[in-house]
């Protein structure tokens, strides 16, 4: 038996919470799942439909990005997983898709700003797009470069307040505490976007959120002073 069941139980419901959402289409996507005390993450093997996943596909991955347990091939979206886990010590799930309209924004090369209190109360503030990765980074580790260009717009901004990115001409990435939540935010994520976009085409010169109810929102979901649900 496997000294990774439980971690690749936990990353197999979350990679098939992606369908049942409508987050995917065809294989597109993964969640993978960190086990931070034993340096390892579970994540969905490359190419396998969904509908055939089992639990025992899940490959196991250590943080220097060698393969530990499974006789499938990882994602090819490893190595971005395994940079964000080191860059981003809080999290410990990430959820990667090519959700329709969250992707559009990123095709658009644009972020997704904050005109309403769905998207305040998951993210503190606008959804940011990478920057265009250069010629070099796409000819080159290309997996790992686009994890470094996600760490790169983070640095002025806390992964636990936005946990979710647009790469520019490519998707999103969201994360979280664990799988599910991950596959939530990542959800959330689709919503706001397409809320969003509708909100655009309805009144191009929508206004963001002000701060107070930014902070309104935001603040009593998360952080020591939350009161928002059961504690």
């Amino acid at each position: 038996m496997s000294s990774y069941r439980e971690l690749k139980q936990e990353c197999y419901d979350a990679n098939l919470a992606l369908p049942k959402f409508g987050l995917v289409d065809l294989t597109f996507g993964n969640v993978s799942v960190l086990d931070r005390d034993r340096g390892v993450f579970g994540i969905k093997p490359s190419g396998v439909g969904y509908e055939q996943l089992t639990p025992g596909d899940i490959v196991v991955v250590d943080l220097e990005g060698k393969q530990v347990e499974g006789k499938l091939r990882p994602s090819s979206d490893t190595a971005t997983h395994r940079r964000l886990f080191e860059a981003f010590a809080g999290i410990h799930a990430i959820v990667h898709t090519h959700s329709r309209h969250a992707s559009a924004f990123a095709l658009a090369g644009r972020g997704i700003p904050c005109l309403g209190t769905t998207h305040a109360d998951y993210f503190y503030g606008d959804v940011p797009v990478t920057r265009p990765m250069t010629k070099a980074e796409i000819e080159g580790e290309y997996e790992c470069e686009t994890g470094n260009v996600i760490v790169e717009r983070f640095k002025e901004l806390n992964p636990l307040e936005i946990p979710a990115v647009l790469v520019h001409g490519h998707g999103p990435f969201a994360w979280g505490p664990d799988g599910m939540k991950a596959v939530e935010n990542a959800f959330a994520l689709e919503i706001i976007a397409e809320m969003t976009m509708k909100a655009l085409q309805l009144n191009p010169q929508a206004q963001p959120l002000s701060r107070n109810l930014l902070d309104r929102h935001f603040l009593r979901k998360h952080g020591p002073a939350a009161t928002y649900g059961q504690r």
